[in-house]
């Protein structure tokens, strides 16, 4: 780098410093300029977070490529100068906030900003799972909200999620005007702070949640099954127990190491219950007190997994499985209207919307897409994410998806049956959907680029010995889809199969989701069936590895 560059570096560094409003983040900076760390002060200014689809998140630290407090504050002016130009002057605007590191600062400071713009603020009481902040927009007819939140990302993150006045996340041009207002904040002098002015919320907020959660059960319904509950360190513990109360089901069996939040994550390399190792100790805590089932959520609650005990050991359902199942359930309980999944999702939700009669639709990936499905009675996607109240939460929740799952293993415990039976039983009905995904963790973000752009390059011709029969760039859109970054390719020969593959939107991981059909029609052993599903995935994943220079 030339003197000249670091020396506007080091500049730019201390403009920001002379600003930053939070003491832990300005000693920090103030150490990397002292000690003259150009590289690290390079990484933290070569540009700035970007605000998105998905809001922002990150890793906390000073700097604009960082989350901290100065960052926020100029999202939270940029989403209020968006509000005001789109005629919400005056509206209210609801923040949420999880316990990651810095949450709580950064719920008070969008607070204290939209009061400074002329809106009114109303933060809700403490630490909660994000769907009872999506839940609230629509309760208290808010034009907008805010949860602070990096849901499963590592300790190190956090993150800032927006909703607008329908209660669903923000799609574009929304996230393209708000990104253009946050551009236009000068200094963090020129945002209004006031001290005060904002509602902080009492537990009624949390209450009529819990109320609308009863909509998602059958009354009379069976309550029986036993439940191992893990709240992944994170905010879901309260909430989903007393809803499991409020329901009438048997106290869930807490995993004790993972109850109570902590920004540490001290038990998970990663916390989410798809990651290796995550679900360890809930699985130990069922080996001793033999459960139905086991429920995870993610540390923001919106996600929902669930374990079923095998002649094994414990084994946790892909999200396209307890999609399937809370398919079948709804279907029938009698569901009407449309159920919806994103395109990385199985296509099994189709055959059962099919057969059931009723809607179905698919989006792009994502619940920002799903919620906005006309007439959605149900929606999911594979990543633990289930809507099966879009009255009450136009989004993803984790509590009311497992109300929904205990009150159907409750159902077949009364039959004698499982989980595990009814999916048998979709599978003999629709073919095995069998899933599977290859995500590859990247440092350097040009991995994922050049892989795209191989892809793209040089298109496979036939992976897993299955010839492709359409390759699509997604980047082009399609009659039913807009445009957006990845590739879909469809095979067949002596089975079905398809591969879809996209840059992660929240983490820096190339995803490539893999289905295949397998016949099953009257089979009395599912099980070679499904062994045969699994070796085609597995020789998907090595073709396609190696087309994609991964």
């Amino acid at each position: 780098m030339a003197v000249q560059e670091q020396d506007d570096l080091i500049t730019r560094a201390r403009a920001w410093l002379a600003e930053d409003p939070d003491p832990e983040t300005a000693a920090e900076l103030a150490k990397i300029i002292e000690v003259g760390d150009v590289a690290e002060l390079a990484d933290r200014f070569s540009g700035t977070l970007q605000f998105g689809t998905a809001g922002l998140r990150g890793e906390i630290g000073a700097g604009p490529m960082r989350m901290n407090r100065s960052v926020v504050i100029r999202a939270a002016a940029g989403l209020a100068a968006h509000l005001v130009a789109q005629g919400h002057a005056g509206g209210l605007v609801v923040v949420g906030y999880d316990a990651r590191y810095k949450s709580a600062d950064f719920a008070r400071d969008t607070a204290a900003v939209m009061t400074g713009a002329g809106l009114r603020a109303a933060v809700l009481p403490r630490p909660l799972p994000t769907p009872v902040l999506a839940y609230a927009i629509r309760h208290l007819g808010a034009v907008a909200g805010v949860e602070v939140t990096a849901s499963h990302n590592p300790p190190r993150d956090n993150g800032y999620k927006v909703y607008l006045g329908d209660g669903s996340q923000i799609v574009s041009p929304a996230d393209v005007e708000i990104a253009a207002e946050i551009d236009r904040v000068d200094t963090l002098a020129s945002v209004p702070r006031p001290e005060s002015g904002w509602e902080d919320l009492g537990e009624e907020v949390l209450e009529a949640y819990l109320a609308r959660t009863d909509a998602v059960l059958t009354p009379g319904s069976p309550r029986g099954v036993r439940t191992v509950y893990t709240a992944m360190h994170g905010v879901g513990k309260d909430v989903v127990l007393a809803a499991f109360a409020r329901a009438g089901f048997p106290e869930p069996v807490l995993v004790a190491e993972q109850a109570e939040p902590d920004p540490a994550f001290p038990t998970v390399a990663f916390p989410n219950p798809e990651e290796p190792g995550a679900m360890d100790l809930a699985f130990a805590t069922a080996a001793r007190v033999n459960p139905d089932i086991v429920i995870a959520n993610d540390p923001d609650a919106d996600r929902c997994a669930v374990a079923v005990p095998t002649a094994d050991g414990w084994r946790m359902l892909r999200g396209d499985e307890v999609g399937a199942l809370l398919a079948a359930h709804l279907v029938h309980k009698g569901a009407t209207g449309v159920f919806a999944e994103s395109i990385v999702s199985s296509s099994l939700l189709g055959r059962i919307a099919e057969a059931a009669g009723v809607g179905y639709e698919e989006t792009l990936t994502g619940f920002k897409w799903i919620a906005r499905v006309e007439g959605l009675r149900y929606g999911y996607e594979e990543a633990l994410g289930y809507c099966v109240d879009p009255e009450g939460v136009r989004d993803k929740d984790g509590i009311t998806a497992a109300l929904l799952v205990a009150e159907l293993a409750s159902e077949l415990k009364e039959q004698g049956r499982t989980l595990t039976d009814l999916l048998d039983d979709l599978a003999i009905e629709h073919g095995l959907h069998h899933t599977d995904q290859l995500s590859v963790r990247v440092e350097d973000l040009s991995v994922i680029a050049d892989a795209m752009a191989a892809l793209r390059a040089e298109p496979p011709v036939s992976l897993a010995g299955l010839r492709v029969s359409s390759a699509e760039d997604l980047t082009r859109g399609t009659a039913t889809l807009p445009p957006t970054d990845g590739l879909r390719y469809h095979l067949e020969g002596d089975y079905k199969a398809r591969v879809i593959v996209r840059p992660s939107g929240t983490e820096p991981k190339l995803k490539c989701y893999l289905e295949v059909v397998v016949p099953v029609a009257d089979a009395p052993d599912l099980a070679p069936a499904r062994v045969r599903g699994q070796e085609i995935l597995d020789a998907i994943k090595k073709d396609l590895s190696a087309a994609a220079g991964i």
